[in-house]
């Protein structure tokens, strides 16, 4: 509890398990047919972390999506839990993240089973110990004593790192039986909700992505998040490539664009041709943009032929426009 300037008294709450109670108790009417609820918000939170560290990965303000839901049953929360982590594992995987879901301690927010989904890297604050085979991953904060081998297979567990950006809560009825969030069963009797809590770190993600993709001296984004798909650069001025070489790109984009419509706005131009084209590619390579287009001296080769870098391959392609119209009609933003 804090006071404003104004002498005013506010509540700190990390989350909103007893807020979001408290809103379903208020509807006393509630019926099993309303049933199951799941409310959820993406809002801006703030961290007194003494002083931001990690990059972007512990500072003082970021942005997190916290869900509550409400069951008439415990087989139904356990239910709605595994769908929300299957959302979560179909999250990640869309992104092309390298996660691992591992069982955690429930902490202060309490309940009965807790899972992390975890980014394993160097730089991450949790650790967590893996089986080699799949059958078994935990943070060490919740083993009793040092587990060193799988409770499935046996093999020796491998110690790692890891980045958290997502959580998941069974809370059972901790918070729905002292706020008395009720619903009326098929018989009309009142019953206590069963109840989960989940949460993303927008933000995070974010940060995280850019920590565990990226490479010494190049951002790599995953295509979903990523700023803008595309770069395209055309020759430096004054070069015997220019005045053909920008136009042949302009008709690229054009043809492209008629193709896959949504990458008009997905895509950049890189028109600082008074800059090499080697410097260009170098700042885009820090920016990230997944793919870069260059109008290089193989411009003017017929048929033309343009120079693709495939930044999260790491690969360069030699392409006609066809080509490239091809490679770039498979990449999915939405």
């Amino acid at each position: 509890r804090l006071e404003d300037r104004h002498g005013k008294g506010y509540c700190l709450g990390p989350t909103h398990e007893e807020a979001m109670t408290e809103l379903v108790a208020a509807h006393s009417n509630l019926s099993y047919k309303q049933l199951p609820l799941r409310l959820y918000q993406v809002t801006r939170k703030f961290r007194d972390e003494p002083k931001p560290r990690f990059g972007l990965l512990r500072s003082r303000e970021f942005y997190m999506k916290d869900m509550y839901t409400f069951d008439t049953s415990e087989d139904a929360a356990r239910h709605t839990y595994n769908l929300v982590c299957d959302a979560y594992h179909s999250l990640f995987d869309r992104l092309g993240l390298p996660f691992v879901k591992v069982q955690a301690a429930t902490g202060n927010i309490g309940g009965t089973m807790s899972h992390e989904f975890q980014l394993p890297a160097d730089v991450g604050e949790d650790r967590l110990v893996l089986c080699p085979e799949g059958h078994f991953a935990a943070n060490v904060e919740m083993l009793n004593g040092e587990q060193t081998s799988c409770p499935t297979c046996g093999e020796k567990l491998t110690q790692t790192r890891g980045i958290e950006v997502g959580h998941t809560f069974y809370l059972g009825t901790k918070y729905s039986s002292i706020s008395k969030a009720i619903f009326y069963s098929p018989e009309n009797k009142p019953q206590v909700a069963e109840m989960g809590c989940y949460g993303l770190g927008v933000t995070r993600i974010l940060a995280a992505s850019v920590e565990v993709l990226s490479t010494e001296d190049s951002i790599r984004w995953p295509h979903l998040i990523a700023p803008y798909q595309l770069c395209f650069i055309p020759p430096k001025r004054g070069s015997k490539e220019e005045k053909d070489g920008a136009a042949l790109l302009e008709q690229l984009y054009n043809d492209l664009t008629e193709v896959q419509p949504h990458l008009a706005n997905d895509s950049v131009l890189d028109d600082r041709t008074q800059l090499t084209i080697g410097k260009r590619l170098k700042d885009a390579n820090k920016l990230g943009y997944p793919y870069v287009v260059v109008a290089g001296k193989r411009v003017c080769e017929d048929p033309p032929v343009f120079e693709v870098w495939d930044q999260n391959a790491g690969e360069v392609l030699f392409l006609t426009k066809e080509g490239v119209i091809e490679l770039l009609s498979k990449v999915q933003v939405s």
